[in-house]
């Protein structure tokens, strides 16, 4: 699975407008809602239910927002980035700057946890960090991802 399947620069928000946390899950959220024709307010209840569980602020200023979700017929991922950073609960409890978030159908948990460890092994690169934080515009940073991917 490449990640350059699943996202598309229309896909991806740079910069990320919201100052906070429930802001940027709204933002992206509306994003994807927007481009699978589902309803934001049920995609943004699950990813709330899943970040009530646990943060998915993952450190080095990254978060992965994610969750199942009924009504999403395919595994769906926008993204973002913000250059002043969002405090966001993270486990090393630094602001997030670079935001995924996925969506998966109910039935479709492999995938969901296949997309999760591709993202992480792309972003632990702190290069690719870097490159992705400097991307000025939506095309920059999908091509850092596809570049990312061919390494």
């Amino acid at each position: 699975m490449l990640l350059s399947d699943l996202l598309t620069p229309d896909r991806i928000r740079v910069p990320i407008h919201a100052a906070d946390k429930p802001g940027v899950l709204r933002e992206l959220t509306d994003l994807l809602a927007g481009r699978e024709g589902v309803d934001a307010g049920a995609l943004l209840g699950a990813i709330e239910d899943r970040e009530a569980v646990l943060s998915t602020g993952i450190g080095h200023g990254i978060a992965f927002p994610h969750a199942r979700a009924s009504g999403v017929q395919q595994l769906s991922l926008v993204c973002g980035s913000r250059p002043v950073g969002v405090p966001f609960d993270s486990v090393d409890g630094e602001p997030v700057r670079l935001f995924f978030l996925l969506i998966a159908p109910e039935h479709a948990a492999g995938q969901h946890v296949k997309a999760l460890s591709r993202i992480a092994r792309l972003v632990r690169r702190e290069s690719t960090r870097e490159a992705l934080l400097a991307a000025p515009t939506p095309e920059a940073f999908h091509q850092v991802l596809v570049d990312a991917e061919e390494r």
